[in-house]
């Protein structure tokens, strides 16, 4: 299962940390179709608020795990990780065994 957690702070996500596959067995086509959903999804919203947005975040990469937080986020970087957010929680609603939303504030 993929576990995305969203950071929030005065009401605007912040950042995220998305671990984990949603990927069964070797054959899973739809888990890595998810997979792969999140993981561009993630890196958009990532490159986005880093280099069109301008605002530095921390960022830890390995396989099967992102983390990104900006400290002080602007209203392009709010937008962005609020889009990401939306976006992954539409998908949970098609993929609730694969994709749980966490928010922690």
């Amino acid at each position: 299962m993929t576990k995305a957690k969203f950071f929030e702070q005065n009401g605007a996500v912040c950042g995220f940390l998305i671990e984990g596959h949603s990927t069964r067995e070797a054959e899973d086509d739809e888990g890595r179709a998810l997979c792969a959903a999140v993981s561009s999804a993630a890196y958009m919203a990532a490159n986005t608020v880093t280099e069109v947005a301008g605002d530095s975040a921390a960022v830890e990469v390995s396989d099967g795990r992102m983390f990104f937080k900006v400290e002080n986020p602007g209203e392009v970087t709010k937008a962005v990780l609020g889009g990401l957010k939306l976006h992954l929680s539409e998908l949970s609603k098609q993929y609730g065994k694969r994709l749980k939303i966490i928010t922690e504030v």
